[in-house]
């Protein structure tokens, strides 16, 4: 799970495993494998990063 900031500066937390597309449109959004679009003020670097993170974090506790 990921935290991003709708445009209405409101943080939500978002099941990244459920992101199947990000595009940027000017507006960053994000379409869920259920089809639901979010959009969001964090660039398309800052999700894949936040993504990158837990799931590195998912492994080490995986590992450990």
């Amino acid at each position: 799970m990921i935290t991003v900031t709708k445009i209405n500066d409101r943080d939500i937390i978002v099941n990244c495993d459920l992101i199947e597309v990000i595009e940027t449109t000017p507006d960053t959004t994000l379409t869920t494998t259920t089809g639901k679009k979010i959009i969001v003020l964090d660039t398309v670097e800052e999700i894949l990063q936040k993504v990158v993170e837990y799931k590195g974090r998912i492994n080490k506790v995986a590992n450990q």
